[in-house]
Formats: C-alpha cells, structure tokens, sequence
C-alpha cells in the first residue's frame, strides 16, 4: 500500500494500525534474509508506537500528516538512543544522543520507525557494503548491486518493506539506489529539508532526500520536514510550493543524454528518449542541449568529497585504520593529502560548472538526463574501476548524480523510466533550477500516468520470497 492509502485507512479505522504494523515487520523480516537492507528491525518500539496510534485516534484526537505510516531510517542519521554507527566498525557501539530536525519532524507527524536501513563506511560508496553489514543486494538481481550510498533505503521500499525511506544524498546516494531498485529517489534544493547531522553547518553538497514508490508518498514526505530550522544556517526561509501539478503543457524541457561528458549504456539511452517523447506527447517542449559539462567537473566533485571525508573521520584513525574499508581509507588518504589552496580551487571549477548548466538553461524549465550511465552493476565491483576517460574526453562512469551535488542548489529527481532486456531497471533524472523542486515534481507526476512503474515493483514482490 502508498502511505497515503496506508493513512486514510488508519484515519477511518478500516486498518489497525497494530496489524497493519505487524505485517510489516514480518515482510522486513522476509526481505532482511534475502537482501540484507537492514541493519536493525524495531519490533517493540514499532509495536508501541502503533498502539500509540490507535489510542490516540481512538480518543478523536485529529490524524497527523504522516499518522501511522512506517518508514525507514537510514543507518548514518541519528535516532536518540539508538547505535548509529554510519557503517563504520569504528563506531560499532555508538549510541546516538541526539537526532536532527528531519528525524523529529517525522516522529511528531506521526510517523513509525520500524528499521534501519544499510550504508556503506560514512556513505562514501555507489555500492552497499560495510565491515559492519556486508552486501545489501539488488531484489531485480542479487548478484547486483543495489546502489549506495542509501542502498538499505532503496531495497526496503522497492521489495514493499515501507512505502517511504528516508536517505542521504553527497554525490548522488538517493538517486542512484532509486535508479538501481526502480523506485523515486530526491535530491531536494539545497536547505530545504535543513541537514543537522554533520560536524559544520557550512556544507553545500550534502542533502537528505526521501525514496518512495509514488509521487503522492514522496510529496507527503517532503510536506512532512521541510522548512527553515535554526539548527542549519543554509536552510531555506520560505521554501516554493510543491504542489500536486500533472501537466507537461508548454513545459520546457532542456535534454542532454551523457552531460557532454558520459558514456551512455545504449538500453539507458533508449529508454531515455522513450521518457523524453512521452513528455513531448503530453505537450512539453523538447530542445536537444550541449551542456559544457567535463570529467574534470565530476573529479572536483570527488576531491571534494575525499576532504569531506577526511575532516569527518581523521580522529578515528589512530584506533580504527585496520577495522575500516579499504576503499573508503583511499578516499580518506586522498583527501589528508590535500593543500588548502588547492581545495579552494575547487570552488573555480564549480564555478565554470555552474555557468555551463545556465547557458545549457537558457529559456528552459528543467534540464533530463539519465540518472546512471550503466545498469546496476555486479555485486563485487568498486568505483574505482568506473573512472577511466576514453580517447573522445569522456568518462566511462558509473553514476550521472554527482556533477548536481556541486551545484546543490539546483533539485534532482531520479524517476524509473523502464527496464533493460536482462530485467535492471533505469531511469530519468529531472533537474530544475535554483531551489526549483517543484518542475521536476511535475513532471515526474506526467510520467509516472504516462508510463507507471508500480506494474514492475508488483511483479517484483510477488517473486522476491519465493524465487
């Protein structure tokens, strides 16, 4: 069920909320043994929390945005007095003393944590695997990947754990799960939903996102915890309406299928150009764009990216270095490595970067291209085998996310848009202007009409414990 039909039964009591809860431990129970998105399941505090509910409808009190719909919280956000342990054996026993304004917005909407989901050590990785939790696994193929950094998320709402989990998204770690697990997957503006849990509050790349089933849930989800907190100076004042618009009418659309600087998957191209004449049919303007876009814009990303992980964990080190990932340690070293000046200068590059994305913009709406440039990759591969250039200047990479963490302002929505001919799914990625979420929203709910993706998360389900 979306957790919008999953509120209007417990708000005219055809659902109890106990039961209704109950049958969702049991599908993660399921699911955990198979594909391992958890790293913790919260059948007693769910439990109470559902009863909770259901005393408090009981005495006529008035339902909450989000009254009783489970969700999922990732392993890297704090819960107050929970461990949270970002992956890392380095904080195997750390119990969280706090939690951030998105956690308790949930909560005080009326929300019900039932389970942690998986990440890799500090969310540093596109594949889902830690020392702690090991392989969290594609339900389309379990010997693929399903993505990362908010791996455990995308699993727990494609195989119907719950219909909303809540993510972290650096360089593209709500979009690419969505993409490699069929299901939606936003990176908001930059401030909308205020990001608290990180040692500066002075960070521009970081966002957390929601990945959900329906656009309905997603909304619902970002009604639910955005707006201005004190507790991050970047959050935004007065953030635009989303709105519930379906209409691609007169809709520019600005498409560019590898960013000027990515090598496409052929299948993903395709089915890109399928989403792109969908819009076209329902009366959004289509206008090919070279956007100036380069491998060198996706590496001021990463450099910045390895200092970001560098200042996050250099305390552990002296203790820790042998118990941590040695992929994630060769981001970290990358970035201790680094002169100051030449980490100021990344700004210039995100600088040339930002002012290509306008000129690609000029009297546009949104700008679409694929969310990844490849299918869900196999389960034991690593990104440092997708950073080769190719003799045309372009990059054989994995995800097409990053580049839009850079200029986080700007929102990004990963929409399932199809399936490959070995059954992986793909998808669209709408990215609209500065603090413009509302554009990708719309027409991200045109085609989810035009060509739903629920048919294929169905079929999944009903296989997913019997194959």
């Amino acid at each position: 069920m979306s957790a919008v039909e999953i509120k209007a039964g417990i708000t005219d009591a055809s659902l109890d909320p106990v039961s209704l809860i109950n049958q969702c431990l049991k599908r993660c129970e399921e699911v955990q043994a198979k594909y391992n998105p958890f790293t913790a399941i919260y059948h007693d505090d769910a439990l109470v929390q559902a009863e909770a509910v259901k005393a408090r409808l009981h005495s006529g009190a008035k339902p909450r945005l989000m009254e009783g719909i489970p969700i999922a919280i990732k392993e890297f956000t704090p819960i107050k007095g929970k461990r949270t342990t970002r992956g890392s054996a380095a904080l195997e026993h750390h119990v969280a003393d706090h939690q951030p304004v998105l956690v308790q917005r949930l909560i005080e909407a009326g929300a019900i944590i039932v389970a942690r989901t998986t990440t890799p050590e500090f969310a540093h990785s596109s594949f889902t695997r830690s020392p702690l939790f090991g392989h969290t696994r594609n339900p389309f193929d379990p010997e693929r990947s399903s993505g990362g950094s908010s791996g455990g998320a995308g699993v727990a709402v494609a195989t119907g754990c719950v219909p909303i989990a809540e993510g972290t998204d650096m360089g593209g770690s709500v979009r690419i799960p969505a993409a490699f697990c069929g299901v939606l997957g936003l990176k908001p503006s930059l401030g909308r939903i205020p990001m608290d849990i990180l040692s500066t509050v002075f960070d521009t790349i970081s966002h957390f996102g929601p990945l959900a089933r329906s656009m309905d849930d997603l909304t619902l989800f970002m009604q639910a915890v955005e707006g201005p907190s004190d507790a991050d100076i970047l959050s935004q004042m007065t953030p635009l309406p989303l709105g519930d618009k379906a209409d691609a009418k007169g809709l520019r659309v600005a498409a560019s299928v590898d960013l000027g600087c990515f090598h496409v998957d052929p299948e993903i191209a395709q089915n890109f150009q399928t989403s792109l004449d969908a819009l076209a049919e329902a009366g959004a303007i289509i206008t090919p764009v070279k956007i100036g876009f380069t491998p060198a814009m996706v590496d001021a990303w990463y450099d910045y990216w390895c200092v970001y992980l560098a200042a996050a964990v250099e305390d552990l080190l002296d203790d820790h270095r042998q118990k941590m990932d040695p992929d994630f340690l060769e981001l970290v070293d990358r970035g201790l490595g680094m002169n100051a000046v030449t980490f100021r200068r990344l700004d210039e590059i995100r600088t040339q970067q930002w002012h290509a994305f306008l000129a690609a913009m000029t009297g546009q709406d949104l700008l679409a291209c694929p969310t990844m440039a490849l299918p869900p990759p196999p389960l034991t591969e690593k990104e440092a085998n997708y950073t080769s250039v190719g003799a045309d200047g372009k990059l054989h990479g994995l995800d097409m996310t990053c580049l839009f963490n850079s200029i986080g302002q700007c929102p990004a929505l990963s929409v399932p848009n199809g399936m490959t001919a070995a059954g992986l799914p793909t998808a669209i990625q709408l990215v609209g202007r500065r603090f413009d979420d509302a554009t990708p929203l719309r027409a991200a709910r045109v085609l989810e009409q035009l060509h739903p993706w629920l048919p294929s998360l169905e079929k999944l389900n009903a296989t997913v414990i019997d194959a």
